[in-house]
């Protein structure tokens, strides 16, 4: 496999030791708390916002409109990308960290406070959706910020590692909700849970918010923006130089993360937890356990998310990613004849077998992504990809499942669609040259200008 050399993060200063192991820190703590103030939204979303907010449309049409207000808010990550790409491009990558992280968690805690549509009649879901809007507006811009801040700071032979730790917050937000919603289960059971017991994981968000918010003020901005804003050559309107000469690379960069997003939301989005917990379903397992195995999936997903970035390093972005939608399809083939199988042992081994695939196609997504951009219009780049990404894999995809086994009465048809959407995340690998190692400084920015897509000229 051919490779660039490398020349650093940057040609003017190269973070110490402890600088990087302080960005290494805030990504993993900042994106931990941004995903588990999403996630316990999806997981309460199929658990218990049905019945408490859209009660009058009934047990099944509830379910629905609960897991489509899971998909609103991806609707509105491209507005926050948008933004965020905006101001980390001019601005800087931090101060959009820090940003994203208190909406985030304000969103959350107020869920936490939002009286029931047996209070407050349709005010109830229109309040519930609208603050979900704002949790999809933090999370379009929170990622790019935090995976340019790991991989600019990152060694070049070391950068599909470094990349990871904004990744491992991902599985480790879903550990987090999960092991939160399963101790509330057990503290507060059956109707407890629905009254109050579900609130506290969303109210918890408050102290969680602190936590990051401290952590990420204190690192170091990007030795790349710095470098770009010592020579002031900030782009004045990034979005537009983006749209004009990467539209194509946009898109190929959506689709490899819309094969993952789908098929993770299997279990991010809420939908496993739902259907796995359904008392008048096939499988009708308590809640208890079904939280507990989601937890335990969500420790290999963190596992394979962090081995497939330091693999990435040594085997190539590209490679890994075709290794990890091979895994991912098996993974997929055998989802619901395990979780079908109605024990607590068969739906751990379903999503364990799952997550070993996720984490390989999500692990080098940072240093992928980052690589793919030219400096100026970094942030921009990678975020907008990560939303249209998201909107194409996981924004409806609980829904899509949902409706799906209510038209057809089995879970094959999930299987095919899940199957079909990692297919079409490995063609979109493969259109991509491997960029490995390229430097990121903008020294470089004609070498990062050239399109990496196969059979497309210098952009």
């Amino acid at each position: 496999m051919s490779r660039l050399t490398p020349d650093g993060p940057t040609a003017a200063r190269s973070p110490s030791s402890r600088e990087r192991r302080r960005v290494v820190l805030a990504t993993v703590v900042g994106t931990t708390v941004e995903w588990y103030d999403f996630f316990i939204y999806a997981s309460a979303a199929g658990l218990v916002f049905g019945q408490l907010f859209f009660e009058p449309a009934g047990a099944s049409l509830g379910t629905l409109l609960a897991f489509g207000s899971v998909g609103v808010s991806f609707l509105f990550r491209p507005f926050g990308a948008f933004v965020a790409g905006h101001l980390g491009d001019k601005y800087g990558r931090r101060v959009v960290l820090v940003l994203t992280l208190v909406l985030m968690g304000v969103a959350t805690a107020l869920i936490g406070l939002l009286p029931t549509y047996g209070q407050i009649g349709i005010a109830a879901p229109i309040l519930l959706v609208l603050l979900r809007i704002l949790q999809g507006i933090s999370a379009g811009g929170e990622w790019g910020g935090a995976v340019l801040m790991a991989c600019e700071h990152a060694p070049v032979k070391r950068r599909g590692l470094f990349g990871a730790s904004p990744q491992i917050g991902v599985p480790l937000g879903l550990l987090l909700a999960s092991a939160v919603l399963g101790i509330m289960n057990a503290v507060a059971p059956g109707e407890a849970f629905l009254t109050w017991g579900w609130r506290v994981p969303f109210l918890l968000s408050v102290v969680l918010i602190g936590i990051g918010y401290w952590v990420r003020r204190s690192v170091e901005e990007s030795p790349v923006f710095v470098e770009i804003a010592e020579r002031a050559e900030t782009t004045r309107q990034p979005l537009l130089q983006l749209f004009r000469k990467h539209t194509p690379l946009v898109i190929v960069a959506a689709l490899v993360f819309a094969g993952n997003n789908a098929v993770g939301y299997m279990t991010t989005g809420g939908y496993i937890q739902s259907y796995a917990s359904d008392p008048e379903g096939p499988v009708g397992l308590d809640r208890g356990p079904v939280f507990w195995a989601v937890t335990i999936s969500a420790v290999m997903w963190l596992a394979s998310t962090w081995f497939a970035g330091a693999l990435s390093d040594r085997l190539g972005r590209r490679t890994t990613y075709a290794i990890g939608f091979v895994v991912q399809l098996a993974g997929v083939l055998a989802l619901f004849a395990l979780v079908n199988g109605a024990t607590f042992g068969s739906l751990l081994l379903g999503l364990v077998f799952l997550s070993v695939g996720l984490g390989f196609t999500y692990g080098p997504q940072a240093a992928l992504y980052a690589e793919l951009f030219p400096a100026s219009i970094r942030f921009s780049g990678v975020s907008i990809s990560y939303a249209i990404g998201s909107i194409l894999g996981g924004a409806f995809a609980p829904t899509i499942a949902t409706a799906l086994v209510q038209a057809t009465g089995t879970t094959a048809a999930v299987t095919m669609y899940l199957a079909g959407m990692t297919l079409i995340g490995l063609a979109a690998t493969l259109l991509l040259r491997d960029r490995t190692g390229i430097p990121l400084g903008p020294d470089h920015e004609e070498l990062q200008a050239a399109s990496p897509i196969y059979g497309l000229a210098k952009a």
